[in-house]
């Protein structure tokens, strides 16, 4: 298949593909006689495994660890445990700290009195 079918095939954007090839989370392509890039099954699914974990947020490094982990079939998943572990570790301290911003901003709006700018409370806490 070509690119543009592989990309309908996973959601995953043309100019994307590339960068995955050339940062090497894809492999490179075949190419048809007439020098397009020429993808298979495999290459599928590689990709939808790269799509869900960026869409779950794992960062390039962890999802290049996490396809190097995962042609191990017959190993321990204890590794990938360890990756799955730090990320959620990460996700829930980004959680707690966006959650505080959170409380800050509606504080920021519960006190405001829709006077005039110059007594506003949000560009007042917003300027120190």
């Amino acid at each position: 298949m070509r690119i543009s079918d592989l990309s309908k095939a996973t959601g995953c954007h043309l100019e994307t593909i590339r960068y995955y090839e050339r940062i090497g989370l894809l492999p490179p392509p075949g190419r048809s006689a007439a020098g397009y890039r020429a993808y298979d099954q495999p290459d599928v699914e590689r990709l939808q495994f790269v799509v869900r974990s960026r869409a779950l947020g794992f960062a390039l490094e962890d999802v290049r660890s996490l396809l190097a982990l995962a042609t191990s079939t017959d190993m321990s998943c204890e590794d990938v445990d360890v990756v799955a572990r730090a990320h959620l570790d990460q996700i829930e301290a980004k959680q707690r700290e966006l959650s505080a911003l959170a409380g800050e901003l509606r504080t920021m709006i519960e006190t405001c009195r829709h006077g005039t700018r110059a007594t506003c409370t949000v560009l007042r806490s917003l300027a120190g």
